[in-house]
Formats: structure tokens, C-alpha cells, sequence
């Protein structure tokens, strides 16, 4: 395997994950603002990875299978840390939803492509939409400096949620024929 910057970039994601977990646990005041500031220097490379590989014609099969492992357990991490901040119901429900999302829609990926029908459950702009609302959300819910960025937060958390039904029922609906057959 070569390593290329991409895939550098994907593999720095993983290495900040128990970072983020320890800059979470910190009994420091600016640990907030350390674990926000690491979840988002993660989105920004898994951004600029996807943006680098596409670009520079760097894309392989190790990159291409790392890269979505890398940015879902980065987000079921923070989405837990944030369920156990807040510890209570209506931040761990949507959290819970997000979780469960992801397990069904990455199954599902596997099943299609395993049967050979990949491309019927591509990426929709509705999950892009949903992975912003979802990164502003869980930034500022993991910073939450004063009662405003935590309500923002919160805003953000249900949009991501709702987008998250959303997105599960297309490619839900996209794969029914293949998933109710026989």
C-alpha cells in the first residue's frame, strides 16, 4: 500500500480519535474548547481528503474504505460524549437516531454492493446537507461556551435529525425492489 496525502489525512483522523476522547475528559476549563477544536480539524481534513483525492487523481481502494469508517466512528464518538454531557433524553434520542442511521444505511451499502447494485444508494445531497447540520451541530454542542452556542447546538442536533429520517427512507425507498424481493 502507497501512501498518498489523502490517505495521510484519513489516517490522522484515526490517530485523533482517543485524542478527542481525552481532550473530552480533560478537568481543564478550555477542555471544551480543545475536543470542539479537534472534531473540527477532523471534518476539515476529511473534507479537504475527499477534495485532494478527487482532485489529484489520488483515490485508491484503502482510502475509499478507511475514509467513511474514519468520519463514522469520529461522529458516533462525539454523538456518545455529547449524550453523556448532556445526559438526558432529547439530546440522546436524536443522538441515538443518528447511531442507529448510520449501522442501517452502511449495512444496506454492503448488502447492494454485495448483490451488485451499488450505485442504487449513492450519496444524496440530502446526507450532505444532513453531515453539515450535524458537524455545526455536535462543534458546538461539544465547545458549548454559553447557553446560545449550546441552543444553536441543539437546533442544529434536530435539523440533522429530521435530515437523517430523511436520508435513511431515499435510500431505503431506492433499494426496496432489491430488499422485498422474493
Amino acid at each position: 500500500m502507497q501512501l498518498n496525502i489523502p490517505t495521510s489525512l484519513t489516517l490522522f483522523r484515526v490517530v485523533l480519535i482517543p485524542f478527542f476522547v481525552l481532550a473530552f475528559y480533560l478537568p481543564f476549563n478550555w477542555a471544551p474548547l480543545a475536543t470542539a477544536a479537534i472534531f473540527i480539524v477532523a471534518a476539515i481534513t476529511d473534507w479537504f481528503d475527499g477534495f485532494l483525492a478527487r482532485r489529484w487523481k489520488q483515490t485508491t481502494r484503502f482510502g475509499a474504505f478507511l475514509d467513511p469508517v474514519a468520519d463514522k466512528v469520529m461522529v458516533a464518538i462525539a454523538l456518545v460524549l455529547v449524550a453523556e454531557y448532556f445526559h438526558s433524553w432529547w439530546i440522546t434520542l436524536p443522538a441515538a437516531t443518528m447511531i442507529a442511521r448510520e449501522i442501517i444505511i452502511s449495512a444496506l451499502r454492503e448488502w447492494m454492493a454485495e448483490i451488485g447494485k451499488r450505485s442504487s444508494v449513492a450519496v444524496s445531497w440530502i446526507g450532505k446537507v444532513k453531515t453539515t447540520a450535524q458537524m455545526l451541530s455536535l462543534f458546538a454542542l461539544l465547545w458549548r461556551p454559553n447557553a446560545t452556542v449550546e441552543a444553536i447546538g441543539v437546533v442544529a442536533l434536530y435539523i440533522a435529525a429530521v435530515l437523517t429520517f430523511w436520508s435513511m427512507f431515499q435510500y431505503l425507498s431506492a433499494s426496496r425492489n432489491d430488499l422485498f424481493e422474493g
